[in-house]
This record gives C-alpha cells, sequence and structure tokens, in this order.
C-alpha cells in the first residue's frame, strides 16, 4: 500500500483568511459594478428628484450658446483642427460623412479610450452651436427603418435620400464600457451638413485625449470613484416638442 498522500498545511487558518479577503474583495467589486449601472440609468429631474433615463435621449455638455460633441481622430487630423480651430481638408475629408457623438462614454467605447488603432488614437471635444445642432436634428433621418416612424420603407427610403444627416441609438456605455438600458445618439453629418458643421457651427475644439487616458488609468487601478469624478457632467438637452416626436418615438 502505498503512503497517506495528504499533505498538511503549516498554516491553515493564514490560507483561509487569504481565501476570505480574497472573496471579500471579489464581491466588494461585484457590488460596485452593479451600483454603477443602477445610477448611470437614473438621472434628476428638474425638481432635484431621482427619475429613470428614457429609452433614447439626448444627453450633452452644454451651455446657453454651445454643445459638446466628441470625436477620434489620426493625428494628422487632429493637429490640423486644433491649429486652426475646424477641419481643413486636406487632411480632413469633407466629402465622406462624419460622425460626432454628444456621449463622453459611447466615444471612448468607438475609440477604445484612443488606444484602438491610429485613426482614433486623439480624441477632440468639440463646441458647436446649439442653432447648428437642431438644425442637423431637424434635418435627420434614422439610419434604420423603424416602423413606428416611418408608414413605409418607401416612405423611409425617399425621406433619408433628401437628409443630409443620420442618426443612431446605440446603447449608452457604462464605465467599464458594458452596453446600458438607454440609447445615446450618434449623429452623422455629409454634404451640406458638413459644411456647415465646419465652416459655421464649430465654435471650440479642445483636446481630450489626455483626460481618456487618466480615467482609464484610475480604472485599470480599480480606482472607480477617482475615475467618476473626471466624467464630464452630461445632462439632458433640451429640444423642442416636434424634435422630440421625430427622435423619441
Amino acid at each position: 500500500m502505498s503512503k497517506n498522500n495528504v499533505v498538511e498545511l503549516k498554516n491553515p487558518e493564514a490560507i483561509e483568511d487569504s481565501l476570505t479577503d480574497l472573496l471579500r474583495r471579489g464581491a466588494r467589486q461585484l457590488i460596485e459594478q452593479a451600483v454603477e449601472i443602477e445610477v448611470q440609468e437614473l438621472m434628476l429631474d428638474e425638481k432635484g428628484e431621482v427619475m429613470a433615463i428614457p429609452l433614447r435621449q439626448i444627453r450633452a455638455v452644454y451651455d446657453d450658446r454651445t454643445i459638446r460633441v466628441y470625436q477620434a481622430y489620426s493625428a494628422a487630423i487632429a493637429d490640423s483642427a486644433l491649429e486652426h480651430g475646424t477641419f481643413v481638408s486636406p487632411p480632413f475629408k469633407i466629402e465622406r460623412m462624419t460622425w460626432i457623438k454628444p456621449s463622453f462614454l459611447w466615444m471612448m467605447y468607438r475609440a477604445g479610450w484612443g488606444k484602438k488603432d491610429s485613426d482614433q488614437k486623439r480624441i477632440l471635444a468639440i463646441d458647436i452651436s446649439r442653432e447648428g445642432f437642431e438644425w442637423a436634428l431637424a434635418h435627420s433621418c434614422l439610419s434604420h427603418f423603424e416602423s413606428g416612424t416611418y408608414a413605409t420603407k418607401e416612405e423611409w427610403h425617399k425621406i433619408k435620400e433628401q437628409s443630409p444627416v443620420r442618426i443612431q441609438w446605440d446603447p449608452e456605455r457604462d464605465l467599464h464600457l458594458q452596453p446600458l438600458e438607454h440609447r445615446a445618439i450618434q449623429i452623422g453629418l455629409s454634404g451640406e451638413a458638413v459644411r456647415l458643421y465646419v465652416n459655421e457651427w464649430i465654435q471650440n475644439i479642445i483636446e481630450v485625449t489626455g483626460l481618456a487616458t487618466e480615467i482609464y488609468s484610475f480604472l485599470e487601478s480599480n480606482q472607480l470613484e477617482d475615475a467618476y469624478q473626471l466624467l464630464p457632467n452630461e445632462r439632458q438637452y433640451p429640444i423642442s416638442e416636434n424634435l422630440e416626436k421625430k427622435l423619441y418615438k
């Protein structure tokens, strides 16, 4: 018969304490992430009362004159835009559709915190006039057919062909870039809309690549509270009743 293969542990209490500590830290992280998701699904109304964020709602950083949108570009386009205060062709391709995003975290998801690829490593915050932004919304068409919005596919195709702006509603992202229940708006500009964007709407451009890197570093070290403190304060953006009917169906 072989000898007993059971190995006697020298300090089982220490191993048990370490395992308990590991489980506790894991549970704490799961709770923090669950709370984070719940918080990001909530908003304050005009009276300061907590309410759920609707499925579709424009949320952004804005003041009485401008609204902030985000785009990620290569170094060449970003440097040119920062130098001139707008996008200049070349290197910017004015003949192509360009997408603007009011959601900082959706931009981070799209660009991978500026680490996804060389064409999206520089992240810009662009302040555009509210008049221009709302012109884009008024002249927009959904990128995909929705039966509740358009009577027929033929009607949608006709409107899309005449519209210089596309709208997409994609799942908003949390701090870990995981999808939330409510949607974030993406706005695609083409033709006349791009020309107005670069020549009239843009009021200011700053780079926020450093901000993205700092938030990402806090995430990497699990300093969630510090990461949260750096997020832009995006609020519900007020639009007209007609635009609400058009966009929030």
